[in-house]
């Protein structure tokens, strides 16, 4: 497939993050493969997962394009931190590797223009993962095959909200040429198809599809408030 049947594979769709938080029951790499298994057979576009192990099995299992990424840490830049990073997940096999394209240091002292320029003579697309619309326009200019808003509300300085930041979908979509993704805090399909409506290239779900464990704590917390 080539860069653009890629991208036109994904127009106007959903692409489902397989993913599990450490200590989580569900972070197993044959559950994330069933998961992923699942969201096929749900009509899901692509699949986001994350670390090499787990994107491996998942580009062994599925036969749709796979956007991995590797979460190397809790705090700063810990989304495919480094170059070492994101080779690791294109040898595993990802098509798309999504990477921390903030305007926060990376912990090697690298740029996102380095990972990028390393990641396509691999032979594979970046997605940078965003919190703004001035590190989106910044990450395209460096080269990203699409950006995504996967970290508004996640960064000191970005605004906390309960829903996506449909905002920064809209200023993204109107700045830059480069597909943008829509991604976080998308909980129902409304949410979704607003996304779209916005001007997002494809929308990335996780939580409201592949995490029963925070979807019980939700409701469980529902019903303590009544």
């Amino acid at each position: 497939m080539t860069t653009q049947e890629l991208i036109h594979s994904l127009q106007g769709r959903l692409i489902v993050s397989c993913q599990a938080p450490p200590g989580d029951p569900m972070r197993e790499t044959g559950t994330l493969v069933r998961l992923a298994r699942s969201a096929v057979a749900g009509g899901g576009a692509a699949i986001r997962a994350n670390e090499p192990e787990v994107v491996a099995a998942i580009v062994e299992a599925v036969d749709l394009p796979v956007i991995g990424l590797w979460k190397d840490g809790d705090t700063g830049v810990y989304i495919t931190p480094t170059v070492r990073h994101a080779l690791a997940l294109v040898e595993a096999g990802a098509d798309v590797v999504a990477a921390d394209a903030t305007d926060r240091p990376r912990p090697d002292g690298s740029t996102f223009a380095e990972l990028v320029e390393a990641v396509h003579t691999a032979g594979a697309l970046v997605m940078a993962d965003v919190s703004t619309l001035a590190e989106g326009i910044a990450a395209a200019e460096q080269g990203a095959d699409l950006v995504s808003t996967t970290l508004s509300g996640y960064v000191p300085g970005t605004p906390e909200q309960t829903g996506p930041d449909l905002g920064l979908v809209a200023s993204l979509s109107a700045a830059i040429d480069v597909p943008v993704v829509a991604e976080g805090r998308i909980n129902t399909p409304d949410d979704a198809a607003e996304a779209l409506a916005r001007g997002a290239h494809s929308v990335v779900v996780g939580t409201a599809i592949t995490a029963p464990t925070a979807l019980t704590a939700r409701f469980v917390a529902g019903i303590a408030r009544h």
